[in-house]
């Protein structure tokens, strides 16, 4: 394989790291799937993180293919809920309501591994930064560490 080829491959994987789902200009990823035999679209969402994107679109493409569809994340579909009702609508609601949650828990988890950080020791050199991001109570003295005693 030539030097450009794999370049413009690596490219497209930073750009697209999951199967349906595209990056926005402002940031945001959002999922959309074609209707089988159709030339409309069905609009998933929009999400804060690719892997949201992609479980939106996981959801919607097993309603709308079975277990045989090509999947991103294979072990993370759960068969026993059932659609009956195999309208556009249905399957968006659906996926919207998996990706809004997968969005939820992978917004609490970054936020909740940027919080130890915001405890580190005093002679850190990200100390001033992670403080103000922080929403600090005015009304309370600042907290001095032992070696400034």
């Amino acid at each position: 394989m030539m030097e450009g080829e794999k370049r413009k491959q690596r490219q497209h994987q930073q750009d697209k790291p999951y199967r349906g789902i595209r990056m926005r200009k402002w940031g945001k990823w959002v999922a959309e799937i074609r209707e089988p035999n159709k030339r409309s679209r069905i609009w998933l969402g929009s999400y804060s993180s690719p892997v949201a994107a992609a479980r939106a679109y996981d959801t919607a493409v097993f309603y709308l293919r079975g277990p045989s569809a090509r999947l991103n994340f294979p072990e993370c579909i759960v068969d026993d809920l059932a659609i009956h009702d195999l309208s556009a609508a249905s399957i968006r609601k659906k996926a919207t309501e998996v990706g809004a949650r997968v969005d939820a828990l992978q917004t609490a988890i970054h936020n909740s591994a940027a919080a130890p950080h915001a405890e580190s020791n005093c002679n850190s050199s990200n100390m001033r930064s992670t403080r103000v991001m922080m929403n600090p109570d005015l009304n309370e003295y600042p907290e001095s560490c032992e070696e400034d005693n």
